[in-house]
């Protein structure tokens, strides 16, 4: 296989169909060369044996308000179901309102003290702020685990503070993933074929893949970090700061996993969060009838997620079984069944779920998504200074990626 293009975009995830898109509303010559067999990246929507469609990685439409993704689906006719999370009030559905003032102080404590710390420009791990023998250490930190896929001993303070929320959470009845799949539907998009190596050192970009070599221009890679820090695509020459800074952002572990409800599903409120724990961070939240369906969403995050992944599908669903019937009984467990879940670390062109940065490592995005001699370009989730962790993150930088492409290949310097 050879041929000649403007621009080659490696990953055909949220990032490299933001910039797909950006690019063929140009009329450049560009080509997606995906990995997989799909495209979505980690947004990955699948059909259920219930008729219901799930998604295995993003789910959440976060700061909806503003985020672009939210503009595309009402354009594209997906709805939207626009009911707010109950994450700030969960304590109170199991453990009763007095347990409930209790989390809201001491969670609002811990808070300003990360964000004096964040004011002070401390980059020490965010576990630092946890004041010894606290009850609520477990919940904070299995928060953290859940929001960043990591533990708070190895989160950095200034680059979780940097991160941007409006608190306006929605999702996609149809899926997140079948949202990027139809916005990918029109771009040239070459799947199954695995990037192994990019070449800058010449005139044009190299690029050798499973399937042959491609020439480009221009290449924008938007691979996950652990994919660059795992060393899966051979640069030429090497980019030792690239390469420093993925390892900075490893990708935190969340996995997820659906069980149906087999009779009785009326008797569990819709969309209602509860937990089994609130002293431990080894622990799952669980998510009660997402969208009025018969069914559970159990979600686990950090060190409990990989064991688990690990351990495989059925010891999660054990762990999730024993979780519920410390909850409603043991009787629960007839009612539940497998349907479905994820195994992100598993997944070799993931490597993980997303980033977060490790303490001292607050400024390695900016040195991600720095191109290089104006020809090689990096975009996804990981490179966003204030999205990180987020589709939307990932797309605005296959946007900003694609439009620093423009420029480059008019002769001129990209605007902003």
């Amino acid at each position: 296989m050879a041929s000649e293009v403007d621009v080659i975009v490696v990953g055909a995830g949220a990032a490299g169909i933001a910039a797909g898109r950006r690019l063929a509303e140009t009329g450049v010559s560009a080509l997606i060369l995906e990995a997989r067999d799909r495209v979505g990246g980690r947004g990955w929507t699948v059909p259920t044996a219930l008729g219901h469609a799930v998604d295995l990685g993003c789910e959440w439409l976060h700061s909806a308000d503003s985020n672009p993704w939210t503009v595309i689906a009402r354009e594209m006719g997906f709805a939207i179901d626009q009911r707010l999370p109950d994450w700030r009030s969960r304590i109170a559905a199991r453990f009763g309102e007095a347990a409930q003032a209790e989390w809201l102080a001491a969670q609002s404590a811990y808070e300003a003290r990360f964000d004096a710390a964040a004011a002070r420009g401390e980059d020490a791990a965010a576990s630092t702020l946890l004041v010894p023998g606290e009850r609520w250490n477990g919940m904070i930190d299995a928060i953290s685990t859940w929001a960043n896929g990591v533990e708070l001993d190895r989160l950095s303070i200034l680059d979780h503070a940097r991160y941007a929320d409006s608190g306006v959470n929605w999702r996609l009845l149809a899926g997140y993933g079948a949202l990027m799949t139809a916005y990918a539907a029109a771009l040239p998009i070459r799947l199954g074929t695995i990037v192994e190596a990019i070449d800058h050192a010449g005139a044009e970009i190299a690029v050798a893949t499973s399937r042959g070599v491609l020439r480009a221009r221009a290449v924008i890679v938007t691979v996950p970090s652990n994919v660059l820090a795992a060393e899966a695509i051979r640069f030429t020459p090497a980019l030792p700061d690239k390469l420093a800074a993925a390892h900075g952002l490893p990708l935190g572990i969340a996995n997820k996993l659906f069980l149906a409800i087999a009779k009785g599903a009326e008797e569990f409120p819709v969309d209602r969060h509860v937990l089994r724990h609130t002293d431990r961070t080894a622990t799952g939240g669980y998510l009660l009838r997402l969208h009025g369906w018969p069914m559970i969403e159990g979600y686990f995050g950090g060190r409990l997620a990989a064991d688990l992944e690990r351990a495989g599908p059925r010891a999660m669903t054990e762990f999730a079984l024993d979780e519920l019937a410390g909850v409603y009984g043991t009787g629960i467990r007839d009612r539940l069944s497998f349907v479905a879940a994820s195994a992100w670390v598993g997944d070799r062109f993931a490597r993980g779920s997303y980033s977060y940065a490790l303490p001292g490592h607050a400024g390695d995005r900016a040195v991600l998504a720095a191109p290089v001699d104006n020809r090689l370009f990096f975009a996804g989730e990981a490179c966003s200074a204030r999205d990180f962790s987020t589709a939307h993150g990932a797309y605005r930088t296959g946007r900003a990626a694609a439009e620093a492409v423009l420029a480059s290949l008019a002769g001129r310097a990209p605007a902003g």
